[in-house]
């Protein structure tokens, strides 16, 4: 059991360590609007592109029968 207990206590003063760590730099990690609004138009242009390009297969694979 005492090994167990040892384990814990160093998890858990580990964990608190990188709390305040990440604490300390509120700004880490933060995503700018930027970054966001690119995000969401890449995601849609590889939405779009996997649409043109299952309705083309759908469209060949019917005239190839």
């Amino acid at each position: 059991m005492t090994p167990l207990i040892s384990i814990l206590t160093a998890l858990g003063a580990a964990l608190r360590d990188r709390l305040r760590a990440v604490r300390a730099q509120p700004e880490r990690g933060s995503l700018s609007v930027e970054q966001v609004i690119i995000t969401v138009a890449l995601i849609g242009i590889a939405v779009a592109l996997v649409a043109v390009i299952a309705n083309a297969v759908t469209s060949r694979s019917s005239s190839i029968q």
